[in-house]
């Protein structure tokens, strides 16, 4: 291709594409002035123009798509989007576990100092890598206390066996068995001694004078 050629390729790409800006302009023209036309009307009345259902009727299952076009106001859309969003379970009742349900562009909602574990190139793998880390160390500790009462057991259950083999049973001298007799003739042997008491003894055969 010679440079003539070039030079007219070029000269034709460019004006093609201020043919196209141009109509792209005047497209954009017609547009916003049919909106701010619109935006003149009652909602009735826009409606009624665009031939669009009143919201509030519709349910679930309802196509909401027509609501999307450019030509529809945007006030009319969002209108519209909050019947969709009130019909639709899955999205009106917000979990809480929503990915992207607030929005971290704004600055009341991002925490000062906020930092992110990620890396580019690495991802989460050194955030990974912490929790394993953390994990191996809950894991040992655990272990160890599992060891040390495993060795509890086994000196109390030495203790026990020795204690048993010291003292097997029927070798052990038997306990004295008391009887409701036997604890009374002790508590009558251990009883004070009466107090004893002088006593005369009379002979009526003496005679008086003597």
């Amino acid at each position: 291709m010679s440079a003539r050629e070039d030079f007219w390729s070029r000269r034709k790409a460019r004006v093609a594409a201020e043919d196209a800006a141009e109509v792209e302009a005047r497209e954009e023209a017609q547009r916003a002035e049919a909106r701010a036309s619109l935006e003149e009307k009652s909602d009735a009345e826009v409606l009624e123009l665009l031939g669009l259902p009143d919201p509030d009727t519709m349910n679930r299952g309802d196509d909401f798509s027509a609501f999307m076009a450019e030509t529809v106001p945007d006030r009319i859309r969002r209108w519209a989007l909050r019947r969709l969003w009130g019909t639709n379970p899955a999205l009106a009742n917000l979990d809480g576990l929503l990915d992207y349900g607030e929005d971290f562009t704004d600055k009341a909602m991002v925490i000062e100092n906020m930092q992110t574990a990620y890396q580019v190139g690495k991802g989460m793998l050194t955030h990974v890598q912490k929790l394993a880390r953390e994990a191996e160390a809950l894991s040992a500790m655990t272990d160890t206390e599992t060891e040390d009462e495993a060795g509890t057991d086994a000196a109390e259950a030495d203790v026990e066996q020795a204690s048993e083999e010291a003292d097997p049973p029927g070798v052990a001298e038997a306990a004295p068995v008391y009887s409701y007799e036997t604890a009374t003739q002790e508590a009558d042997a251990w009883a004070a001694p009466q107090r004893r008491r002088m006593q005369f003894t009379f002979d009526d055969t003496a005679e008086p004078g003597t």
